[in-house]
Parts: structure tokens; sequence; C-alpha cells
């Protein structure tokens, strides 16, 4: 490796060493100070890297696709504003335990609170949202600092796709030259020959770490056994998982030989793929798990994080049974504190290990569970046959998606109606959703850069004002060469705040809660290439969601509703399933 400057080596090490451990992409944003990393990934063989104008829908970008890969996707910005608009995919990547790595180019320290310009307190930026921080030294032809680099940028991957994984910022500091010119006696010409390990690394990674499984001993398995085999009326919840590939055989394996039917949220993993007889997926919870009358459970296991459902939450703080929260890095993730036990051990592992330690299925309570879905799935598909209305566009969404597709949801209302009106199906969907902080910045941006990780269908489901926020990642349809079938549901402002108590107070709800914009999305079709369609009914929605699967480039299916009638069509549905199950 040569190299004309120190700047240039400096990157050009960082990159390859991130390389060596895996990194395989990278989102670029423009700046001057941060020209060493930008030209180091552009132009190394083994880097994709994805342009992107504005910092916060490259961040939300690079979130996305490690929700699909499992793996950092490095984000590189110039100094000043441009790292603190990294910020809310920071904090969304550490409370959804999302591998990422923010690379934040900065000014000579010395420059730092002396009015420079673009300067700014860029240490310790992300706070504690980061799981690693560390300021590189500036940039040194130097043999050990060269190793420390390798070294920093090995522990930087491990720390982002640890045990819990999350987000990781370096910040690099950087003097003029910052372009490849050369700068004489700034790197040694015979600095390989002297340092071979330092400037070539290794083969492979500088320093390779074994990733180990949280374990539990025997004896807490036999206790967590003999738990679940007492137990007459036990449940398995599946809340949003963090990994890409969630232990969906092994809760099968456990759900199948305790007789436990598994309540899946639908950012889970389980809801959509799992097929295996003798176990029960259910997906209908939230409409009757409020039933006054609905028996208790007296063992629940609980893995991934706090379910989407309210009424599920509110029903597992309301029992007195015994709850097994398994997380694999000890984190409490359970926000009513009712939980009994915390199980710090690797779910696959754990109920792989409990699925060959019980025996004697108990189904009665499955049964009933298994009675009360096909109740309320009945009275959901006789419902939405009827009339359009925003939990059964997302429901049809659930239905229609290809095997293997990948479906990004957004927060607010869409989520909600796909935890209520997604039914379980066999065909498998990834499904991922930003529920970590549950912002709705960044929705689009996300959902694109899961797509970009993929050669199956993307499809994107978002709400109005979730897609003015992110227009701006718009821009990647074309610039990172992604394609989508995006539903947008148009309600004119903020539907959600029907949910709650402020709706009885107008003024100020309309104007200040449910602020309704009147904007007319259709000319974004102009502004990025794509395709923009206005959908009036749901046979109509199905069949352009259907050609939008069949065909190139980006759709917007923009189906135009009004959230207050949807949301009296769910209480109404609501309480139709409370009256049918209650007198089953």
């Amino acid at each position: 490796m040569t190299a004309p400057n120190r700047n240039t080596l400096w990157a050009d090490v960082l990159v390859d060493e991130l390389v060596a451990g895996g990194v395989d992409a990278a989102c670029l944003s423009p700046g001057s100070r941060s020209t060493p990393l930008t030209v180091a990934f552009a132009e190394h063989p083994e880097v994709e890297t994805f342009s992107h104008l504005d910092e916060r829908a490259s961040a939300f970008f690079a979130l996305g696709r490690a929700r699909q890969t499992g793996t950092p996707t490095p984000v590189v910005c110039t100094s000043g504003t441009a790292a603190a608009n990294f910020h809310p995919a920071v904090l969304e990547a550490s409370e959804s335990r999302v591998p990422f790595l923010a690379l934040t180019a900065d000014r000579p320290p010395e420059l730092r609170d002396s009015g420079a310009n673009q300067t700014a307190d860029q240490v310790k930026l992300y706070g504690d949202a980061v799981r690693w921080y560390r300021e590189l030294p500036e940039p040194e032809a130097d043999d050990r600092k060269l190793r420390s680099l390798r070294v920093t940028a090995a522990r930087a991957l491990t720390e982002a796709t640890g045990t819990r994984p999350g987000p990781v910022h370096l910040n690099v500091p950087f003097r003029k030259p910052l372009e490849p010119r050369p700068v004489e006696g700034d790197v040694p010409p015979d600095l390989a020959e002297r340092a071979p390990l330092a400037v070539e690394g290794r083969d492979g990674p500088f320093v390779a770490t074994t990733q180990g499984h949280k374990q539990t001993d025997a004896a807490t398995v036999d206790r967590l056994a003999d738990a679940l085999t007492a137990a007459d009326r036990g449940l398995l919840v599946c809340g949003p998982a963090d990994a890409p590939t969630p232990a969906r055989e092994a809760v099968a394996d456990l759900a199948a030989a305790t007789g436990f039917p598994v309540l899946a949220d639908p950012l889970s993993g389980h809801r959509f793929g799992s097929s295996r007889d003798g176990v029960m997926v259910c997906g209908g919870y939230d409409s009757y798990l409020d039933d006054p009358d609905w028996p208790d459970p007296d063992v629940v296991v609980r893995f991934g994080a706090s379910p989407t459902s309210k009424n599920l939450r509110k029903y597992l703080a309301e029992t007195d049974a015994r709850q097994f929260v398994v997380d694999p890095a000890g984190g409490w993730r359970e926000a009513e504190f009712t939980a009994t036990d915390l199980v710090c051990a690797d779910p696959t592992w754990l109920a792989s290990v409990l699925a060959s330690a019980v025996d004697d299925p108990s189904t009665a309570y499955r049964d009933r569970f298994e009675s009360a879905e096909q109740t309320y799935w009945d009275i959901v598909e006789h419902a939405r046959a009827d009339r359009l209305f925003e939990g059964g566009v997302v429901g049809k969404v659930a239905e229609h998606c290809p095997a293997g597709s990948t479906l990004f949801i957004s927060n607010s209302m869409p989520v909600r109606d796909l935890d209520r009106f997604g039914q379980p199906r066999p065909a498998p969907v990834r499904v991922f959703g930003n529920r970590g902080v549950s912002g709705i910045d960044g929705v689009i941006s996300t959902g694109l850069g899961a797509g970009s990780a993929t050669d199956t269908p993307l499809v994107l489901v978002t709400g109005d004002l979730a897609y003015y926020h992110d227009m701006n990642g718009l821009l990647a349809l074309a610039r990172c060469g992604v394609d989508a079938t995006i539903v947008l549901i148009d309600n004119d402002g903020g539907g959600i705040f029907h949910k709650l108590p402020i709706e009885e107070f107008d003024p100020p709800f309309t104007g200040q809660f449910k602020t309704p914009h009147g904007l007319d999305f259709s000319p974004t079709a102009d502004l990025y290439g794509l395709d923009f369609r206005q959908v009036p009914d749901q046979a109509a929605f199905v069949e352009a969601f259907e050609d939008s699967l069949d065909s190139g480039g980006t759709q917007v299916l923009s189906v135009e509703l009004d959230s207050e009638r949807s949301h009296r069509f769910r209480e109404q549905l609501h309480d139709r399933v409370q009256t049918a199950i209650h007198d089953a």
C-alpha cells in the first residue's frame, strides 16, 4: 500500500481493516473534511458505496441495510452539523440493537472552542447511545499508530455486532491537505518495507474476535423446564426481534413440545413463515386479550423486545403468572415491571434445550386461542370485504407480499394495523420497523436501505406524515439503485391521535395534534422519478399492488382515507370480536 500523504494513508488503512472485518458497503455524504475517508471507501474495490446528499437519510439507509444483513454499513460525514444529523438513527440503532458505525470527520483539536468555521464539539457527540466511542489520533505514518488504528477498526466492528449490537462512533480529525495530493516527506517511501504489518495488515482481520453465545447452567434449564411442564396455561410471547434471523425453528420446537400458543408480534420474525403441526401462531390477540373473562396464563416465556400491542402488554402486566424474559445481553426490556425472571441466555439455544427437556404438552389453553383466532379472522375478513379502511389496506399488504420479500412498516398507525390485521401465514416475509424509539423520521430511508441488501421485492408501508418527514430519502431510488412498492396511507395528518384522550378537546386537537396538512404528494413522481397512483378502493388496491410487484421501478400507491372513520371502524370491529368471543 502506497499513499501520497499521511491522511490518505490513514484513511486507506482504516477502510482496509473495516473491509477485512466484513464491511462491504458504506454510505457517503459530500463534504470537505471527510475527503480522505470518502476517497478511501470510493476507491476500495470490495466496497459498494451509496451516495446520499442528506446525512440523516444516509444514516437511516445504513440502519435499514444493517437490519437486513446484521453487518454495519459505515456512514461517513464531514464536520459540524452533518454529524448531528446522524443522531436520530444512532438513537434508533441503540434501542433496537442494530449494528451501526458512524465515522465523523473533524477538524484539528486546537480549533475547538476557537470560533473556527464549521467546528463543533464532536467528542462523545451521541452520549451514552453508542456502545463504544473513540477519537482517533491525528494521522501519522507511524508503525505503532497504524497498528493501533487497525485494532481500533477491528474493535469497532466487534462492539457494533456483539451480544448487544448497536452504534459505535469513531471521530476522525484531519488536517489539510485533504485530497490525495503528494506531500513530500509525509509518508516514508520504505514504510511498507519497514512496517509491513501496520501498512498491509494481516490476511483477514487484524484482530479476529470470536463471539460467544450466552448459556445457562443445567440447574437453571431444569428449573425452567419444570415450570413449563407444570403449567396448564402457558404462553410464548415473541416481541420485535433483534437479529435479522430470529430463533423461528427453535421457538416452534418449544411450542410443539409444550403445547403453548405463540403470540407473535409482526416484527418478531415468527408471524410470517412459521408452519408446523401442533404449533398455534396467533396474530389477533390485540382484540380479545382485554376481555375481562379471558383466562390468565400461569407461565409466560418472552423473547425479543416489548410487543407492539398495548393490550398484550397490559394483559401480561395484570397477570400473576411467572414470566421469564429471555435476553442474551441481560437487558431489561419489560416496561410494565411485572416480569418475575430475567434469563440471560441466547434465545435459540435456550428454546432448543427447553424443547428437548419438556414433554407431555398441554393443549386446552392453545385450543382456546385457536378458537378465538378463528373467530377473529372470520370477522375481520367479512368486515374488510365491505369497505376500505387503514387496517384493511395493511392487512391486504401482509396477505399479498410474496414469499421471501421484505416488508418495512412505518410507526404510528401502520405498525399497529399490521399487528392487528396482519394474519399469520406460512409464507416467509421479512418484516422490519423502527420500534426502538418509534420515530416517524427516516422511515423511507430505512426501508430503502433494507431493500438495497436483497434482490427480493421490497414493500414499504408508510403514513403521510412519515412520507413528508423523509421525502429526501426518495432520492436513494435513483442514486442507490433501489426499487420498491411504496404504500402511502394518506389520512391528512396524525391519525394516531384519535386513540388518545386529547381527541375530546377540540380545539386544540385538530390544529395542534391531528394537524391536517392538505398536501398533494403526487408531484414527488416527477421530482424523484417514480410512478404515483391514486387507489380508490380495495379491489383497485390489490390489483395495483400485485401489478407493482411484477413491475420494475418504484410505484407509490396512495390510498386516501379518513383517519377518524378508520379509527371508529377499528373500535366497532373490536367490539364485535369481544361480543363474539365472549358469547362463544
